[in-house]
């Protein structure tokens, strides 16, 4: 399902539109962040001789080209844990693995690289990068704890969880703090089979540390909803 819901939020002095479906758009950029893929999820799964669906790269390649066609980006850049293992590039099968050489063959497309995928076996044409810095701001794939830049991650998977007509869910966020240095935000996970972290968990609140603020946010019919998590104290 192609994304359509875009909130737009102020960063670090640019404009960023967070995605209904978990993508942060940058349109000065023209790009296209996504966090977290653990593309052959799925597989690795299967060679621990626990069987799940073996469709997972599919579903989140179309997601990923869902998100392009909805925004016009013409990059995308992925923020570390794009497979799930090492390994994971050579069990891709080749309709997952047709989609993706489309993707990097269109786009100008930036792995950055992962714990889950510190050494990618394959690239598929496109870049691979352990950190880059864009505009003033850094693309990494763990919050950096005391970073004095502007930076978006991933790595940790943030979850809202809230209570909504007495029944309890839990909806993927991103988490953003701010102080009087740099904007910092965590990205939510991207992939089809990613579970979560709970937003407020302390080990996100010290890798966002030292902050004035610190907020989840999610896209709500194209509203940005904030949540505050942290304050500092007066």
């Amino acid at each position: 399902m192609v994304p359509v819901s875009f909130a737009p939020m102020e960063f670090a002095g640019e404009e960023l539109l967070l995605t209904k479906g978990n993508a942060l758009y940058w349109p000065r950029e023209s790009a296209l962040l996504v966090a977290d893929l653990h593309l052959e999820k799925g597989s690795w799964f299967a060679k621990q001789g626990q069987m799940l669906p073996p469709y997972d790269s599919r579903e989140t390649l179309e997601r990923v080209a869902d998100a392009v066609k909805a925004t016009g980006a013409r990059r995308v850049i992925t923020l570390g844990d794009n497979f799930h293992d090492d390994d994971g590039t050579c069990r891709l099968d080749p309709y997952a693995c047709g989609m993706l050489e489309s993707l990097t063959r269109a786009l100008d497309w930036v792995w950055i690289t992962g714990n889950h995928d510190e050494n990618m076996g394959r690239a598929f044409g496109a870049t691979l990068a352990e950190e880059m810095e864009l505009s003033g701001i850094v693309l990494r794939h763990a919050a950096k704890r005391g970073e004095t830049k502007p930076e978006l991650s991933g790595h940790y998977h943030p979850k809202m969880r809230l209570t909504v007509r007495h029944r309890r869910i839990a909806r993927p966020c991103a988490v953003v703090s701010r102080n009087a240095q740099a904007d910092r935000m965590i990205l939510p996970a991207f992939g089809a089979y990613t579970g979560g972290m709970d937003a407020g968990a302390p080990e996100i609140m010290k890798a966002l540390s030292p902050a004035r603020e610190i907020d989840a946010v999610l896209s709500a019919k194209g509203r940005l909803v904030r949540f505050p998590l942290w304050r500092e104290a007066a």
